[in-house]
């Protein structure tokens, strides 16, 4: 089953355990920090802050890295959150770039704040995140965003995501001997763009967050505007209820094209069976937060069966063709969107993309949707934060 990182990352509010303990990755020759050019096309005035947060994969320990690729491990957390040290790292002034180094082995975030350093703070569980959508976060009013990434031996995988919000467009781009590749770009004015296509719906109008100063610091994704008071928390509850009354044939595996799983209604429930006839799979009917959370019922364990189905059955309530399409995953980018509630943001951000790839949802990498970029042998790699 293909890696699924965007899920795996925007889950954790909390971050792991902090340790007493300090470690640094390798320095070897094969095992150097892969150089990392974080590009500033904004346009915009503000000082920019980077931080580049995550897990040591060898360890599994939580922790930053500095400028220079050196990991750290995190201290000092308390049972009541405690400020986190000052790891931010100076981004580049617009028209600049500046280039930081990735340890080798690890697995987080970059991130990238405009005009104000985030606001960081540590428990004995680990880092809590910026979660700009809960009531009272102090990093509410600050433009930041970020992507996503894990470096090991498998190589560099790089998305930007949109699974919680979108703010700040960025590409992301990773280089080898044998080129570059890039996803994420808007269009032009994209940003603008979705911003327009968002507020012209009613039902998601108030997920778009707007700074004192007029500055739209971002917006939600349906799921946390939901959360926040800023949505309706049963926007998909009739389309549920009429796509989960279709029978449907799920063929998670695009290289299995013969194994294949059929979904009957009974009830309110989905009943999967396999090519024996044998039962592999229940799933009772999601409710709108499941669907924009792709969890509850819709959870996905890591197996070959009940994951697979739950996160096709995901992507298409999400992309509003279940109930339409009687073989998920199918159709193309032109089929999705279209139901009679439709998932307004996915669709502005999809749409707005040069290349049509987004990390909308946490199962936007079925049919390969997602800005994801990958490479087994990088020899650099960056994010261009483009004009806005």
């Amino acid at each position: 089953m293909r890696r699924k990182q965007s899920k795996i990352l925007t889950a954790l509010a909390v971050l792991g355990a902090a340790t007493a303990a300090w470690f640094a990755l390798p320095a070897s020759a094969d095992e150097a920090p892969l150089p990392f050019t974080v590009t500033n096309n904004t346009g915009r005035g503000d000082a920019v802050f980077l931080y580049v947060l995550g897990t040591n994969l060898t360890t599994g320990k939580l922790g930053y890295a500095n400028a220079s690729g050196q990991f750290t491990e995190w201290t000092g957390g308390a049972a009541t959150p405690v400020p986190a040290p000052d790891v931010s790292i100076p981004g580049p002034a617009s028209g600049a770039a500046t280039t930081i180094q990735i340890p080798r082995d690890m697995s987080g975030r970059i991130y990238e704040s405009f005009g104000q350093k985030l606001v960081f703070k540590l428990t004995t569980d680990g880092l809590v995140q910026p979660a700009p959508w809960a009531s009272g976060d102090p990093n509410h009013d600050i433009l930041f965003d970020w992507s996503e990434f894990t470096l090991n031996g498998g190589g560099l995988f790089m998305n930007s995501t949109q699974v919680d919000m979108f703010a700040v467009p960025q590409e992301v781009s990773v280089t080898s001997a044998t080129g570059t590749s890039t996803s994420g770009a808007p269009v032009a004015g994209g940003r603008q763009k979705i911003i327009d296509q968002v507020k012209a719906s009613g039902d998601f109008a108030r997920s778009v967050v707007t700074g004192a100063d007029g500055t739209v610091l971002r917006i939600l994704s349906p799921g946390k505007a939901a959360d926040a008071g800023l949505m309706s928390p049963t926007y998909y509850d009739s389309y549920i209820a009429s796509a989960w009354a279709a029978p449907v044939t799920v063929v998670p595996f695009a290289d299995q094209p013969s194994r294949r799983f059929a979904g009957h209604p009974s009830g309110n429930t989905l009943v999967f069976t396999d090519s024996s006839g044998a039962t592999v799979a229940t799933f009772a009917k999601p409710t709108t937060a499941n669907v924009w959370g792709c969890d509850g019922a819709l959870a996905a364990p890591n197996d070959q069966v009940v994951g697979p189905i739950a996160r096709t059955l995901c992507a298409a309530l999400v992309r509003g063709t279940l109930g339409t399409l009687d073989t998920q995953p199918s159709g193309t980018a032109a089929d999705f969107y279209r139901n009679s509630t439709p998932d307004v943001y996915a669709k502005a951000i999809h749409s707005n993309m040069a290349d049509g790839k987004a990390y909308a949802f946490a199962f936007d990498d079925v049919q390969n949707q997602e800005s994801l970029v990958h490479d087994g042998a990088p020899t650099s790699a960056g994010i261009t934060m483009t004009a806005f």
